[in-house]
C-alpha cells in the first residue's frame, strides 16, 4: 500500500477507511463475505496487465503462455468442485453469466419464467428494468403466501400455460432448498430449458450440503465471491448429461454443435471481451481453498449460524419468510414491528451492523422502502462467529429495530459491535 499513499492519498484514503469499517462492523449482508488474502493478492497481481481474448490454446493475443495455464488450473478445480463436465470462468459477473445464457438459449421475445423479484427472485431473472425483462417475455412464478415456499404444482400450472423457452431456478431472497428434480420434470413436460443460477449457494452446493443442480439443470450459472468467498465474478457450468443430451445445429455448416461450445462462444465474442485473467486467478485460488476439508466445516457452520439467528428472531416475536431457513440467509417481514426495511437499515448501520432493506413476498411497501430486511451469516462465520455470536448479533439487532431513532441505542449497540469484532480480528491493513 506504500505506493499507493504516495501516488494517490485520497484513494488510500478512502481504502483505509473501508477497512476500518470492514474490521469494526458486523456483516450482515447475505451476498458479501470476506475473501482471503492470497485470493485478494491473486486479483491484484500482475495479470491485470494480461489482455488474453479467446480460451487457453485458442488466443488471439501472443504471450498467453502463462494465462493459458491459470484459466486451466480454475477450469479443472471448478469441474472437480462441483462434479461439472464444462465450465466457463470467464463471466465478469453473476449478471454477464446470465446474459450468456440468454444468447445461448434465448431469441428475442421468448418467454422466460422465472422466479418472482418481489418474492425473492433475482433481477437478471426477468425484471421490467433489466434486459432480461426487456428482450424477452417474462412470466413468473412465486412462494405462496401462507407458507413463504414453492408450490411445485403451481408452478407446472404456470409453465403449462405460458409455454416458456427456458424455466430459471434461483433467489436472492429464498432461504430454502430447491426440487430439482420437480422443477426438471415441469420443464421437459413444456419443451423448455431449465438453467439454474446457484449465485447464492454454490459454497453450500460445492461442499455438498445442498442438493447440486448440475444433473438435473441444462446450464447453472453462479458468481463466484458471496457463500464461494472467492473474488466477484462469474462462472457457468454444465453437467454430464446436459452435456450429452443436448446439441444445436450451426445454422452456416449444418454441424451439430454441443451446448458447451455455444456458451462459450456466448461468454467470447458474444458478450465479453477480453477475460481478466487477474480475476480468474484469484477464482482458482478461491477454488482450491474450497476443495480443502475445513471449507466442509466452515459451510457447515454458516448453515449452523443462519439456523441460531433465526431461531432467535423468532424467540424474539420476528416473522421470518418460510418460517426459517435450509441455507446462509433469512428474510426477514418487519410489519409487526411497526419498522420499515429502509428504517431498519438506516439505523442499523448508524449502530455499524450492516444489512440490506429487501422486499418481502406480496410487500405493501416499494421496492425503495420495503417491509423487510434480508440478514445472511457468510461473511461473520467467515470471521469465526458461531451460535452464540450470532444469537447476540440477533438481540443487537432487535435493540436498534426497537428504538430505530435514539441515537444513544446506536452508539451503545456501536460499542458492543466493536467489542466483539475486536475478539474476531479480520484485516490488518498494512498487510492486506
Amino acid at each position: 500500500m506504500k505506493s499507493l499513499k504516495q501516488q494517490d492519498p485520497a484513494i488510500f484514503e478512502q481504502l483505509e477507511k473501508e477497512t476500518n469499517r470492514q474490521n469494526f462492523n458486523l456483516e450482515l449482508i447475505a451476498s458479501e463475505n470476506f475473501a482471503s488474502k492470497a485470493v485478494m493478492q491473486a486479483a491484484g497481481s500482475v495479470l491485470t496487465n494480461k489482455y488474453a481474448e479467446g480460451y487457453p490454446g485458442k488466443r488471439y493475443y501472443g504471450g498467453c503462455e502463462y494465462a493459458d495455464v491459470v484459466e486451466d488450473i480454475a477450469r479443472d478445480r471448478a469441474k472437480k468442485l462441483f462434479n461439472a463436465d464444462w465450465v466457463n470462468v470467464q463471466p465478469h459477473s453473476g449478471a454477464t453469466a446470465n446474459a450468456a445464457v440468454y444468447l445461448a438459449f434465448m431469441k428475442p421475445g421468448d418467454t422466460l419464467l422465472g422466479f418472482d423479484l418481489s418474492h425473492g427472485g433475482h433481477l437478471t431473472h426477468g425484471s421490467h428494468v433489466n434486459f432480461s425483462g426487456i428482450y424477452f417475455k417474462p412470466e413468473f412464478y412465486g412462494v405462496e403466501k401462507e407458507t413463504g415456499r414453492l408450490d411445485y404444482n403451481k408452478i407446472r400450472e404456470k409453465a403449462k400455460a405460458v409455454n416458456p423457452k427456458m424455466i430459471s431456478i434461483g433467489a436472492s431472497a429464498y432461504s430454502r432448498d430447491y426440487d430439482y428434480e420437480a422443477f426438471r420434470s415441469i420443464a421437459d413436460e413444456v419443451g423448455a430449458f431449465l438453467w439454474m443460477d446457484m449465485a447464492h449457494t454454490a459454497g453450500l452446493i460445492a461442499v455438498g450440503n445442498l442438493k447440486n443442480p448440475l444433473p438435473h439443470a441444462h446450464v447453472v450459472t453462479t458468481t463466484t465471491h458471496k457463500t464461494l468467498r472467492g473474488p466477484r465474478g462469474g462462472m457457468i457450468l454444465v453437467g454430464k448429461d446436459g452435456e450429452n443430451e443436448l446439441g444445436v445445429v450451426a445454422p452456416k455448416s449444418g454441424r451439430v454443435k454441443n451446448w458447451s461450445e455455444v456458451l462459450d462462444s456466448a461468454v467470447f465474442p458474444g458478450t465479453q471481451g477480453g477475460p481478466l485473467m487477474h480475476i480468474i486467478a484469484a477464482k482458482a485460488v478461491s477454488y482450491g481453498e474450497a476443495l480443502q476439508e475445513d471449507f466442509k466445516e466452515y459451510q457447515t457452520q454458516v448453515q449452523k449460524n443462519a439456523k441460531a439467528m433465526s431461531a432467535q428472531f423468532v424467540e424474539m416475536g420476528y416473522e421470518i419468510v418460510s418460517g426459517g431457513t435450509d441455507n446462509h440467509l433469512i428474510l426477514i417481514d418487519l410489519r409487526n414491528k411497526g419498522v420499515t426495511g429502509k428504517i431498519a437499515e438506516e439505523a442499523l448501520g448508524k449502530a455499524a451492523i450492516t444489512v440490506n432493506k429487501n422486499m418481502v413476498p406480496f410487500d405493501t411497501e416499494s421496492p425503495f422502502v420495503t417491509s423487510g430486511i434480508r440478514i445472511g451469516s457468510p461473511a461473520m462465520t467467515t470471521r469465526g462467529f458461531g451460535e452464540a455470536e450470532f444469537k447476540q448479533v440477533a438481540k443487537l439487532v432487535d435493540k436498534v429495530i426497537q428504538s430505530p431513532n435514539d441515537e444513544s441505542v446506536h452508539n451503545s449497540v456501536a460499542k458492543e459491535v466493536e467489542a466483539l469484532c475486536e475478539n474476531f480480528p479480520l484485516y490488518d491493513f498494512a498487510t492486506v
